[in-house]
């Protein structure tokens, strides 16, 4: 059995620091991808390129922004300079924002939260799409159950998911005979994260899953002959 079924595949993941994406950016590498690591913070990236690098792996770090400018293109650009085609893009960061009544959000954070859970990944498609194109890749984009169904106090991060959610069944609609690029939604289920701790402090950590499982759920569906346009939930 091949224990390297990435090897020679280029992946991209975003907020790859910690939780699912530094997970699956970890489980990539081990499959044998090179893997761009993309968030905010260099020293946490750096962490994760040397777990990474200490297993054998291979990994480039692009500290950014993705709510910034012209950040993305860059990144594309510089990313097109150095390889052919992309393989893999992982649509992972997010911010949560307040939970609170739908009347009472606050507009500016969630412009944030839009920006970030939306917009910059409508960018990173835009900006990746040949080269996606070139690969015949797959794009990932990390979702939650109150995307698609409601709960109270969860309209602005609802809201956002919903519209990914949207967004990215549309892109595979489009690709799916053009282009030939997969596009799998994920819905990771209660998962062991940060942003999990921050809008369920009360609950133990250890109730809920560890990334690692999400992590090896993608993995394995990369390696599948799923289709493309499916929103998929990890159970456990």
């Amino acid at each position: 059995m091949n224990d390297k079924p990435l090897s020679g595949k280029l992946a991209l993941v975003t907020g790859a620091s910690r939780g699912i994406g530094a997970a699956t950016a970890e489980a990539l590498a081990k499959a044998g991808a090179h893997v761009i690591l993309v968030a905010r913070s260099s020293a946490a990236l750096e962490e994760i390129e040397e777990r990474i690098h200490q297993a054998g792996g291979s990994a480039t770090i692009a500290p950014l922004d993705l709510t910034e400018g012209e950040g993305i293109g860059k990144l594309a650009a510089a990313v097109a300079e150095r390889w052919e085609k992309l393989d893999i893009l992982m649509l992972n960061a997010a911010m949560l924002g307040s939970l609170s009544p739908v009347q009472d959000i606050d507009a500016k954070e969630y412009a944030r939260v839009l920006t970030l859970n939306v917009a910059a990944n409508q960018a990173l498609i835009a900006a990746f799409d040949p080269m996606l194109r070139r690969a015949q890749g797959d794009v990932i984009a990390v979702t939650s159950s109150v995307g698609h169904v409601p709960r109270a106090f969860w309209g602005a991060y609802g809201s956002s998911k919903a519209a990914l959610e949207n967004l990215l069944l549309t892109y595979a609609d489009e690709t799916q005979t053009v282009g030939k690029i997969r596009v799998h939604v994920i819905d990771p289920g209660a998962t062991r994260t940060r942003m999990r701790a921050l809008a369920f402090p009360g609950e133990e950590p250890e109730d809920v899953k560890p990334p690692e499982v999400v992590a090896e759920f993608i993995l394995n569906r990369l390696l599948s002959d799923a289709p493309t346009g499916e929103m998929v939930r990890v159970n456990g």
